[in-house]
C-alpha cells in the first residue's frame, strides 16, 4: 500500500494538466510566429516589478521610449515580470496599467510574454516605496513573487489564485499577449522541492483561466522534480542558457529531440560566460528557437554588473554583463547591434 501511495503521489505531481496543448497544436501555433527575438524588459527607472507596476511609479513615458529602442533593433517580443502585490492592493488599477503597457508595446509591434511568479533575489516583498539600488550590485532590489511567507502558507493561496486567474482571465483572448510564463526559476533561492505545491497549483489556476495563449515554465538548472513537472505540463518548452554557443546548440538539440515542441530560450546573454549576441543568435536562428536575452536598457536593476561581482564604487565595468543600451539611447557595442539586426532582418 505504501508503494502504491508513493506512485500515485509522484504521478499526481508530474501529470496534473489534462488540458495541456497537444504537440500538434503547439507546433501549429508556432508555425504562425516569426522568429521571436527580444529581451527581458523592465524600464530603466524601476528597480523591480513593484516599482514598474505600482501606480505611483508606473512610467509609460520611459516604457514608450525604451520599447522604441527595441523596435529599432527589430525585436518582436518582450518578457515582462508581474507581481501579486499590485493585484492585491489595486486589481482594477493594475489591469488598467497592464492594458496601457500592452498598448505601448503594440504600437511598437512587440508581443508580450508575461511572468506571474518568480523565486529569485529578495524575499519578503512589500507594497509601497521600494529601496534604492545598492551601488554596483546586480539586481539588488528585485523582489520574489510571492516570497517565502506565502509560499509556505497555503492558507494565503486564495490571494494567489485570484491574482493568477484575474490577470490571465483579463487578457486570455488578447492577441497582444503571446505566452504566459507561469513561474520563473521556481526552485531558486534554495526552495528546491518545497516549491512544488505552489508550482503545481499555479499551473492549475492558469489552465482554469482558459487562455488562448500557451502556458509554460522554463528549465533553468538540474532540479529533477520541478524540471520534469514543467517539461511535462508546459504547452511550449522554454529554458534558460547563459553558456557558450556550443552548449546552447547541444541543449537545443536535446530539447527538440526529447519533446517535439516549440522552443523559446527566455534568458540568455551573459558576456563573461561567452553567451553573446554575435555567437548565440545564429544558433537560435538555425533551429528557429525564440531568443529572449536578459536586459534592454541599463538602469536601476544594475544588471550591467555580474551576478557575483559587485563593484562598490559604482564604476561601469569594462565588460557589461547584461543590457544593450544606456538610458540616453546610446549603445554599448555596435557589433552586437549589427548581430541582432542581421537576424531580425532590420
Amino acid at each position: 500500500m505504501k508503494k502504491l501511495y508513493t506512485f500515485l503521489l509522484i504521478f499526481t505531481v508530474f501529470q496534473t494538466n489534462a488540458q495541456r496543448w497537444s504537440a500538434e497544436k503547439a507546433n501549429a501555433w508556432y508555425a504562425q510566429q516569426p522568429l521571436l527575438v527580444g529581451a527581458n524588459f523592465i524600464p530603466s527607472t524601476a528597480i523591480n516589478e513593484l516599482e514598474m507596476w505600482q501606480a505611483e511609479t508606473f512610467d509609460p513615458v520611459t516604457i514608450d521610449r525604451e520599447l522604441a529602442l527595441a523596435e529599432g533593433l527589430g525585436m518582436n517580443i518582450m518578457r515582462v515580470f508581474l507581481h501579486n502585490i499590485p493585484y492585491e492592493t489595486d486589481s482594477e488599477g493594475f489591469i488598467k496599467r497592464i492594458n496601457e503597457f500592452l498598448n505601448i508595446a503594440d504600437k511598437h509591434h512587440i508581443k508580450i510574454m508575461f511572468v506571474l511568479y518568480d523565486s529569485c533575489w529578495n524575499d519578503d516583498p512589500k507594497a509601497g516605496k521600494q529601496m534604492q539600488p545598492v551601488v554596483g550590485k546586480h539586481n539588488s532590489g528585485w523582489a520574489r513573487c510571492p516570497g517565502t511567507k506565502m509560499l509556505f502558507d497555503s492558507r494565503t493561496w486564495g490571494k494567489l489564485e485570484a491574482y493568477t486567474k484575474g490577470i490571465i482571465g483579463a487578457f486570455a483572448q488578447d492577441k497582444r499577449v503571446l505566452v504566459w510564463d507561469i513561474f520563473n526559476e521556481p526552485s531558486n533561492s534554495g526552495y528546491m522541492d518545497a516549491v512544488m505545491p505552489l508550482l503545481k497549483k499555479s499551473f492549475e489556476w492558469a489552465k482554469q483561466a482558459n487562455p488562448s495563449q500557451p502556458i509554460t515554465s522554463g528549465w533553468w538548472h538540474d532540479h529533477p522534480m520541478s524540471n520534469e513537472f514543467m517539461l511535462n505540463n508546459s504547452d511550449i518548452i522554454t529554458f534558460h542558457n547563459y553558456s557558450s554557443p556550443e552548449n546552447l546548440e547541444k541543449q537545443i538539440k536535446e530539447l527538440q529531440e526529447n519533446h517535439k515542441r516549440p522552443l523559446i530560450c527566455t534568458e540568455y546573454m551573459a558576456r563573461k560566460h561567452k553567451s553573446t549576441f554575435e555567437t548565440c543568435l545564429p544558433v537560435f536562428a538555425k533551429y528557429k528557437v525564440g531568443a529572449i536575452n536578459w536586459g534592454l536598457v541599463k538602469g536601476k536593476t544594475n544588471t550591467i554588473y555580474a551576478w557575483d561581482e559587485p563593484i562598490p564604487s559604482g564604476e561601469e565595468p569594462k565588460l557589461w554583463f547584461h543590457d544593450i543600451f544606456r538610458p540616453d539611447g546610446s549603445i554599448y557595442k555596435q557589433s552586437e547591434i549589427d548581430a541582432i539586426k542581421m537576424v531580425t532582418k532590420k
